[in-house]
Order: structure tokens, then C-alpha cells, then sequence
């Protein structure tokens, strides 16, 4: 459900929009610019590229150099000295925990936020051989598939999703695992030989789903913002990301997170485990969408009974 403007809400005359410089970036960036267009006829929106610490930084897995939160450090100082209005993320990018003189103004409809099998060799992950190479940057795929894939090799692969598709092509992976949101929005969708169910690779918490960041201070962005607001997008991502503070803050850990809408409750699976995947644990909590920090934390405390504390502090 997509919220209506408020014919009180006023039309900003410019808005600046901090985003990273990789395609699939600025295709969001974009898509948000021109649905603000399509809002604001009068308004001017301009990008603002940037180059962040994430994007510079690829010969480390992300989880040792700082986590996700190198993506927008730069975006957020933009915001800061004023040379942006608002920034755009992928909301699996977003760390759990934000500073205070920031906000997240809105976040939007979700594009299907499973994984997909990306490979030119096999056509799934049952047909890969013992001791192929698959490649992913994620904790939390590397969990899931040492702990159903426990005889294929699983090897470190950084770098924007053009990159990542050029190793698998010069043959340095036999398969990689990437977001199938990503693909679809810069219309290679063709690459994609099978979409991961939950049950095989539970996504990230506000994977597939777009999170547009201002000031605190600056209500009138969150105002005119408030129409790209999607709600059930919003009920979702909000228990998913409550559930991962509770149980990591903003580390990076293999967790993962899926809300999704089922009669109208929020219906939310969860896991932690070991990165070698000897040990999961899994859970699921359903509630009303206006309690989804509460159904978050209520299936953090649910799988910390079953030992996920143990698992976390092996880890730290």
C-alpha cells in the first residue's frame, strides 16, 4: 500500500541526493529521482555521486574492514556539510543502529528480496559437484550454504554486481550468489538460472527494499518523502531490522531476516549461525504490522533461548 500526497505538502524547489557511484546505485538513485519528478514537476533533483570506503576497499571480506556500514559513512557526511538533501540505500546496506541526527524518512516497495544462482556452468545448487567453487561477500550466505552444501567451496567475492559478474565469466567461480533485486533492476534478470526460496537462503534484513535517509532536523524532507512510503514494505523491514539490532547492533555476523505479509500480519523467520554453518538457529514470530519492533525483538529473544547468545559470543 502506497501512501497519497497531502495536498499541504509543500514542493521543495531542490533536492540533492547522495548516492554511491556503481550502476546499480545511481539505477536506484534514479528511480527514486524520478518518482520525486513525477510528485514535484517543479522541483530540481540532481544526483550527487560518491565514492565510499565499501566501494574502495576490495581485497578484504566486508565483515573485516568495518561491515556494511563503509557503504554510506560517506553519503551521511554529505548530509551533514549540506552538500546533499537526502541519501538513497539498499536497506540491507543501512546499519542497525543510526546516529541520532539522522533519520530514515521512508522506505519503499520491495523488489523480491531473495537471492539468486548466478552461474554459466550449473543451472542450481543441488547440480554443483563436491569441491566447486561458489563465491558470495555475505556471512549470512556462507552460513546457509556450508550448512546445506557442506562438500562445496566457498570462496570471498567483492566488488560492484558488474565486477561480480565478470569474475564468474573469466571462470573464477563455477556460481556466485547475488541479490535478486539488483539483477532485476538493471534488467539482467536473464542472468539469474534460479531464485533461492527462503528456506535455502533466508535473506538480509531489508534486502530488496529501498530506504531514502535525511537529518532528524529536517521535517520538511520527511514530509514531502512520506508518498513514496510503502507500508508493508515499511512493517516488514522495520521487524527485520529490530530483530537483527537486538541480536547484533550494526555488526556483521551471519544473520538473517525475512518479514513478509500473510493475512495481514507480519509474519517474520529469522536464524544466526556459525559461518561454517555447524550450528543454526532458527525461529519465527507473527504479529499486527504496527507492533514490528516488538515482533523483531520477540523472535530475538526467542532464538537467544535456544542458544543464538552462545553462538554471538563465539563470534565476537
Amino acid at each position: 500500500m502506497v501512501s497519497v500526497p497531502s495536498p499541504r505538502t509543500p514542493a521543495p524547489g531542490r533536492i540533492v541526493i547522495a548516492t554511491r557511484e556503481s550502476r546499480l546505485a545511481l539505477w536506484q538513485a534514479g528511480h527514486i529521482r524520478a518518482r520525486l519528478e513525477g510528485l514535484y514537476p517543479s522541483c530540481r533533483v540532481e544526483l550527487l555521486g560518491m565514492t565510499t570506503r565499501g566501494d574502495q576497499i576490495l581485497d578484504r571480506p566486508l565483515a573485516a574492514v568495518g561491515g556494511k556500514g563503509l557503504f554510506v559513512k560517506e553519503l551521511e557526511a554529505a548530509l551533514l556539510d549540506g552538500r546533499a538533501d537526502i541519501a538513497v540505500h539498499s536497506m540491507k546496506d543501512v546499519p542497525m543502529l543510526m546516529g541520532g541526527e539522522f533519520a530514515l524518512a521512508c522506505v519503499t516497495a520491495r523488489e523480491t528480496p531473495l537471492d539468486a544462482f548466478v552461474s554459466r556452468r550449473y543451472a542450481a545448487l543441488d547440480d554443483m559437484p563436491p569441491g566447486a567453487v561458489l563465491g558470495t561477500s555475505s556471512l549470512r550466505r556462507e552460513s546457509q550454504i556450508h550448512a546445506r552444501y557442506p562438500y562445496l567451496a566457498v570462496a570471498s567475492l567483492r566488488g560492484n554486481l558488474d565486477t561480480r559478474l565478470r569474475k564468474l565469466d573469466e571462470g573464477q567461480f563455477d556460481a556466485i550468489v547475488l541479490a535478486a533485486a539488483g539483477l532485476r533492476r538493471l534488467g539482467l534478470g536473464e542472468r539469474i538460472r534460479a531464485v533461492l526460496p527462503a528456506e535455502t537462503s533466508l535473506p538480509a534484513a531489508g534486502q530488496g527494499a529501498l530506504g531514502i535517509e535525511c537529518l532528524a532536523a529536517r521535517a520538511d524532507l520527511r514530509a514531502c518523502l512520506q508518498p513514496l512510503a510503502d507500508a508493508d514494505t515499511t512493517a516488514c523491514v522495520t521487524a527485520e531490522r529490530a530483530f537483527a539490532r537486538a541480536l547484533a547492533g550494526s555488526c556483521d555476523v551471519p544473520l538473517g531476516a525475512y518479514g513478509e505479509m500473510r493475512g495481514g500480519l507480519v509474519w517474520l523467520r529469522g536464524f544466526v549461525a556459525r559461518p561454517d554453518g555447524g550450528r543454526v538457529v532458527r525461529g519465527e514470530c507473527e504479529g499486527e504490522p504496527a507492533g514490528a519492533q516488538a515482533i523483531g525483538q520477540a523472535l530475538a529473544d526467542s532464538l537467544l533461548a535456544q542458544g543464538a547468545g552462545e553462538i554471538l559470543a563465539d563470534l565476537g
